[in-house]
């Protein structure tokens, strides 16, 4: 199983995991899939209100972030002014319909919405 150790005292953890007919996958650290957003830009995030309401920016642990361990994984800062995670430059969220880990309700909602995959 492929980690990330995301800070410098390895608080965060985000690891590959498989689920059905996903292939690998992202998860945070309670196995919840991690999502991208196509309306995204480049380290900028364009989920808020609502949207960020179902789709809740994965945020946890961001104090913990040293951006000298460097890697795919680095920290926004979004419109409110609230720190999130993004991934190779992507904000990632969970989706607040997804209820167990492993669960990917939210892969292809409104043809937007994308589970974060590894090659």
């Amino acid at each position: 199983m492929m980690k990330w150790l995301i800070s410098a005292t390895s608080i965060l953890v985000v690891t590959a995991a498989g689920a059905q007919g996903a292939g690998k996958i992202l998860t945070n650290d309670f196995k919840m899939t991690l999502y991208v957003f196509d309306k995204d830009a480049n380290g900028k995030s364009n989920c808020n209100g609502e949207c960020a309401a179902n789709w809740p920016p994965y945020a946890e642990k961001v104090a913990m972030y040293n951006p000298a361990n460097g890697g795919p994984w680095t920290v926004i800062t979004r419109d409110d002014g609230k720190k999130m995670w993004a991934y190779e430059g992507k904000p990632v969220y969970t989706f607040k319909n997804d209820k167990a880990p492993g669960d990917t309700k939210g892969d292809g909602v409104n043809g937007v919405w994308h589970i974060v995959k590894l090659p």
